[in-house]
């Protein structure tokens, strides 16, 4: 099986899956979106009231700011692959609770296996104790480090980044960073360097926040 068939074969999965209890309450299942053979990999939190509506992750008010922070690093959602720990939207948008993420922990990992990333971009807490269990944020955000056979980068989600301007510094310092770590990467892994496109001045992120917001 391919990898496009694989990814294909797990969304499947997680449009019927009855695991646990959100999908007691989910409106569409949200498996994740991008190109099998992407070389970077975000994985966020959970599924939000806007992409519980059409099925994709990141599309309310924080998916248009991480739109924002992939132009500045030279990438369109059509080079990454999205996706969350968890596949469907926990009820008023609360944290997901362990039982949750263990029951999509299988087709999360099966997705990293399919797609095979450089690079995991982890975005917020839940997604970075993932790799990094007990590991601080504030402290670690931006850092790439080596787990397993790829690289994983935690950020702080753009939710939060959106909620507190005082973060917002923070996660654009971050984006910056990441087409030169994915060339350190690509060199450590083996695979070719390649010089990425530029992005004109006029694609730089605005200083205005968006002031109607969602979390997730």
């Amino acid at each position: 099986m391919s990898a496009d068939e694989k990814i294909n074969q797990l969304a499947k999965e997680v449009s019927t899956c009855a695991k646990c209890v959100l999908n007691e309450s989910r409106k569409k299942s949200v498996p994740g979106d991008g190109p099998a053979d992407a070389e970077i990999m975000f994985i966020g939190e959970g599924p939000g009231f806007h992409e519980n509506e059409q099925g994709h992750p990141f599309v309310g008010a924080s998916g248009k700011f991480l739109d924002q922070l992939l132009a500045q690093a030279g990438v369109t959602r059509e080079d990454v692959f999205i996706a969350n720990v968890v596949k469907c939207r926990p009820p008023g948008n609360r944290d997901p609770l362990p039982d949750e993420l263990a029951a999509c922990d299988t087709y999360l990992e099966a997705q990293i296996e399919a797609i095979n990333p450089s690079i995991i971009v982890t975005l917020g807490r839940f997604s970075m104790n993932k790799f990094f269990p007990g590991a601080k944020i504030s402290t670690v955000h931006g850092q790439m480090q080596k787990v397993g056979e790829r690289f994983v980068i935690p950020m702080f989600h753009p939710a939060a980044a959106l909620h507190q301007a005082a973060l917002k510094p923070s996660i654009l310092g971050d984006f910056s960073k990441l087409p030169e770590q994915l060339q350190q990467a690509r060199a450590a892994l083996g695979k070719p360097v390649v010089v990425g496109k530029a992005k004109n001045k006029e694609e730089a992120i605005p200083d205005d926040t968006p002031k109607q917001l969602n979390l997730f």
